[in-house]
């Protein structure tokens, strides 16, 4: 892909756009882990907390890259657009676990939906693919991993 400030500015916003649902991600699973019983399920939560922090540090390396800045965190429309995480925090309070791996559930295949829309677009260069490509195939397996608990 040729370098354009048009391209760049476009791969920078779906980058940002990633960014913006692993931050939900990771603060839905570490609320997740405070409100499950299970000891095994709340290291599994914090590991995925831990995964989305990790995945947030590669994305803001790509845009590093690319000569932008990643100091401008939250909020714009980009934080408007992916709210399922946080909408999710409500699903804990009654601390149902059933409850609680269901808005796991959805939370994942809202970040996946929004991976594949971004592949799709074809703004970003091999680099982004491969590390955006990787992210949602953990992201993939974490939710059949989640999807495995409901049963």
């Amino acid at each position: 892909m040729i370098h354009t400030d048009e391209t760049t500015k476009e791969a920078v916003k779906t980058l940002e756009g990633l960014i913006s649902i692993l931050e939900d991600g990771k603060l839905g699973y570490t609320n997740a882990a405070e409100h499950v019983e299970n000891p095994a399920m709340k290291t599994d939560f914090l590991e995925y907390a831990r995964e989305r922090a990790l995945f947030i540090v590669e994305l803001q390396d790509e845009i590093n890259k690319l000569g932008k800045s990643t100091d401008t965190s939250g909020g714009g429309p980009l934080g408007a657009l992916h709210r399922t995480w946080i909408d999710i925090k409500s699903s804990f309070t009654g601390g149902d676990t059933k409850a609680i791996i269901n808005a796991c559930i959805t939370g994942e295949e809202a970040a996946i939906e929004k991976y594949k829309k971004a592949l799709e677009e074809n703004e970003l260069e091999h680099s982004q693919v491969y590390v955006v490509s990787k992210q949602l195939n953990s992201i993939q397996n974490t939710l059949s991993q989640i999807k495995m608990r409901v049963n």
